[in-house]
């Protein structure tokens, strides 16, 4: 099962892994293992990863960093497989990503001895761009007929528990993202607060916006670090934020509400 229907379906820039978290989440469909068993597999690696640039291991870096992304995209491809959708999975996805991305900047803070004012800044136009990515797809799936809803386009109160999973988990992880996440949230909403207005986003709009997904971010990192680039990693993503400006500004002139 897809997140959108058919005719919203557009090519995600940053779900090149998505084939691999198929073929994982079949292979694991008939076994015991869960869709939050899979998030933290995606952690180890991402851990893994983290570790491999502290050695300055950094092919092994990239690979753990693009097995990462493989390994995140068959969480919820074997929660829709297994019909078991879950607000606590939704949420500890979430978690994982933004504590990752945070340790990943620091390591490269470290191994680079950048300006600590560069790591922060470069780590919040990280989750900035992912955010504005995460708006417009969010818009695009509650509108899509028959495309998955676990996620809402504003998080401001805590969801209603799905069966199979504890009320009082969904609430400790929803206090946690939104800890993570309402900054970046009310950031985004502040700078394009009618898009949820919007009857639809063409695909090659989507396509643009998916420069920022996460997985097309971690690809960025990976391809820089197997190419010993790894001191360019954080001013990149400080100058990639200006693309926003032009999707924000193409929202706001092309599709008028």
């Amino acid at each position: 099962m897809s997140k959108l229907a058919a005719q919203d379906r557009f090519l995600d820039l940053s779900d090149y892994a998505r084939p691999f978290g198929r073929y994982l989440a079949n292979q694991l469909k008939n076994t015991r293992f869960t869709p939050v068993h899979v998030t933290l597999l995606f952690g180890i690696s991402g851990l893994v990863a983290i570790y491999c640039i502290l050695r300055q291991q950094f092919y092994w870096a990239s690979f753990f960093i693009l097995l990462k992304s493989g390994i995140d995209a068959a969480d919820g491809e074997l929660a829709r497989l297994k019909k078991t959708p879950s607000y606590f999975g939704r949420y500890l996805d979430s978690v994982f990503d933004f504590a990752l991305n945070f340790m990943l900047v620091m390591a490269v803070y470290f191994i680079t001895e950048s300006s600590i004012a560069i790591a922060l800044i470069s780590f919040f136009c990280i989750q900035l761009q992912g955010t504005l990515y995460n708006y417009y797809y969010v818009i695009l799936r509650t509108k899509s007929v028959g495309g998955d809803a676990t996620s809402k386009i504003f998080e401001y109160k805590t969801p209603r528990a799905l069966p199979g999973e504890s009320q009082k988990s969904v609430d400790i992880l929803f206090k946690i993202y939104t800890i993570f996440y309402g900054g970046f949230d009310k950031v985004i909403h502040l700078l394009d607060p009618h898009a949820y207005k919007v009857k639809t986003f063409p695909n090659w709009f989507m396509t643009l916006v998916s420069f920022y997904g996460l997985g097309f971010q971690l690809l960025i990192i990976a391809l820089m670090l197997s190419i010993d680039w790894i001191e360019f990693i954080l001013p990149f993503f400080i100058l990639y934020t200006a693309i926003g400006i032009v999707i924000i500004g193409i929202r706001k002139t092309v599709f008028k509400v």
